[in-house]
């Protein structure tokens, strides 16, 4: 499986950023999605995740970011509205196709690929 992710950039706070992830290699429609992100010295961390159309997300991001699945095109994206300075970060999406619980989704450890990060940076 390969994540080929894209998006990302330089914004305002208060302006919005769509990230995708396009999926090759295997069946993609049974596979649970998330995205995390790190910033600069610290860990990880969950930001949301889809798992048979069902969507959880951080409380940090919740009713500002938006996931969403093309599975004809084998691609997730990340809609992210009413940025924050503090959303900075290095953006990463993973998939596996092993069935995480809703817990298990916000565990980076627990999704086998990885796409490429890509940066995002919210001015203030």
């Amino acid at each position: 499986v390969q994540l080929q992710a894209s998006g990302g950039g330089l914004v305002q706070a208060g302006g919005s950023l769509r990230h995708s992830c396009a999926a090759s290699g295997r069946t993609f429609s049974n596979s649970v999605m998330g995205w995390f992100r790190q910033a600069p010295g610290k860990e990880r961390e969950f930001v949301g995740g889809i798992r048979y159309g069902i969507t959880i997300y951080a409380d940090s991001v919740k009713g500002r970011f938006t996931i969403s699945r093309d599975n004809a095109k084998n691609t997730v994206y990340l809609q992210m509205n009413s940025l924050k300075p503090e959303d900075t970060a290095v953006y990463y999406c993973g998939a596996t196709g092993r069935g995480l619980s809703m817990a298990t989704m916000t565990v980076a450890g627990r999704y086998d690929y990885w796409g490429q990060g890509t940066q995002v940076t919210v001015s203030s």
